[in-house]
């Protein structure tokens, strides 16, 4: 897991105390009670509880020597302030797989019943120490908080800790980083992971020293210090700034080109179908099954970044696209999404909306909850949605009643069976938008190019072939119309 740590010095035993008399900040009283904590002792409620089935389990040897050379140990820590347990616990396991994903061991996790999280070490000072032991005994080498830390509840938690400290959208900025294959792909995530980085970085010892402005060698700032008194931490952070600003620049640039491509689909008036939907639900899979794209399919989070588009067609021959965006996770990071966005815009631009459910998952309702927030973040909420449940082979049809009593256009299927896929098929024709001119048309044979263009940017309601030529009745869009005004049917006196 590629992620930035902190290096420490070894000589200092300075310990920073960060809540001098408060070695709880973990026990509910009073009114605190009432989040779901009946049953449960004060010292339970106090306690670091252990999730169940946290540790990555591995059989195979090799697999197991492989991971041993290679891979972070970790341990996950999350914090409980609302909802039920199962919640928490669902939190934490989605948290297990993303760390899995960018190639981590998983030791064990735990979670801490809070209020609210604590501002200076998210899970209170009382509760540090047992961790930094829980730590000691497992010997991870890296802590992932399920939760995005400040930057002062990070430095701190890796001085008391002593290890690597990984928060939640650290690790998707990570999971990221290795998956994007494309220029605009890999431009996207180096900007979201800039961003990120740029409030967290954090100097030591020397590195916090003074420049000599106007100096020159090794201990001035030569040429490119801003003048005596900057440190190497505005440095980097004016470096930062100047990297962000040419990546803006260089995606600017990318969006203009995915402009021009809409643009032309619109000019041809070939109606776009967007797949949206929570990561691994199975988009890539149905988007291969409905069009055969050939796109790479994987049960990974985030697998597929770059977005996908397929032309296809309709049962009467009209032209549409597929495309297939990038996943939405719960908590998808502010930075992610801000640089995607010209890439989450094909969403947005979209004439339907298919927005995949893992019908498999423990809360396929949380995660349909979770990418709308994510579509109203980028003006795609008026998007009009079929709401596609997939994985019916493997999903428990009981949890899915609740979904279908809920939403109003919803549909069961499975891209790896083909269940319901033919359904899908003619629900979304059915759904796309109609061309609004009709026309009553009789063309000579010797035009058949327009005959063509007809039936793959209109809709052909009538078609009957005649002496005089081909008549055909269809409904098709403004710019077409032009062009098939001189061979018009007069309508009968």
């Amino acid at each position: 897991m590629t992620t930035h740590s902190n290096f420490y010095d070894e000589t200092t035993d300075v310990e920073l105390d960060l809540i001098e008399g408060d070695d709880s900040g973990d026990s509910l009283t009073g009114h605190d009670s009432e989040l779901s904590t009946e049953g449960l002792d004060l010292e339970e409620r106090q306690a670091l509880r252990r999730v169940v089935g946290m540790s990555t389990e591995l059989t195979d040897i090799s697999e197991v020597e492989y991971r041993k050379l290679l891979l972070e140990r970790v341990l996950l820590v999350g914090v409980w302030t609302e909802g039920s347990a199962e919640d928490a616990e669902n939190s934490l396991t989605e948290l297990k797989l993303l760390a899995e994903t960018a190639g981590s061991e998983v030791l064990d996790g735990v979670i801490q019943r809070r209020k609210k999280p604590d501002p200076a070490t998210f899970i209170g000072s009382g509760k540090v120490a047992d961790l930094r032991d829980l730590v000691a005994t497992l010997g991870a080498d890296t802590v992932i908080a399920d939760g995005e830390l400040a930057p002062a509840q990070l430095r701190n938690l890796e001085d008391k800790l002593k290890v690597k400290v990984v928060d939640r959208t650290a690790l998707i900025l990570d999971i990221f980083a290795q998956h994007a294959k494309s220029k605009e792909g890999k431009a996207q995530v180096e900007l979201a992971q800039l961003q990120y980085m740029k409030q967290r970085l954090r100097g030591w010892g020397g590195n916090l020293s003074r420049q000599a402005g106007g100096r020159v060698g090794a201990a001035g700032g030569g040429i490119g210090g801003r003048g005596p008194g900057e440190t190497k931490i505005e440095t980097d952070r004016r470096r930062i700034n100047t990297k962000i600003s040419k990546l803006r620049r260089e995606l600017n640039a990318m969006k203009g080109t995915r402009s021009t491509m809409r643009q032309e689909r619109r000019r041809h008036s070939i109606p776009s179908v967007a797949i949206a939907g929570y990561t691994n639900a199975g988009k890539s899979s149905l988007l291969n099954r409905v069009t055969g794209a050939g796109v790479l399919v994987e049960n990974a989070l985030f697998a597929t970044l770059d977005p996908t588009t397929r032309r296809t067609t309709t049962a009467d021959g009209r032209v549409y696209t597929f495309t297939d965006t990038v996943g939405f996770v719960r908590h998808l990071p502010h930075d992610i999404v801000e640089a995607f966005r010209s890439t989450l815009e094909e969403v947005a631009d979209a004439d339907l909306l298919l927005h995949v459910v893992d019908g498999s998952h423990p809360d396929p309702l949380a995660q349909i909850q979770a990418v709308r927030e994510v579509l109203a973040e980028i003006g795609a909420s008026d998007v009009p949605e079929i709401i596609v449940i997939n994985k019916a082979d493997i999903a428990d049809p009981m949890a899915l009643a609740p979904i279908l009593h809920r939403e109003s256009r919803a549909l069961v299927v499975s891209a790896h069976t083909g269940e319901g896929i033919d359904k899908l098929r003619a629900l979304v024709e059915a759904s796309l938008p109609q061309p609004d001119v009709a026309l009553d048309l009789l063309l000579p044979y010797d035009r058949g190019d327009l005959v063509s263009r007809i039936h793959s940017e209109g809709s052909v309601d009538q078609l009957e072939h005649t002496a005089e030529g081909t008549r055909v009745t269809a409904r098709v869009h403004p710019d077409l119309a032009g062009d098939l005004t001189p061979y018009q049917v007069a309508a009968a006196q």
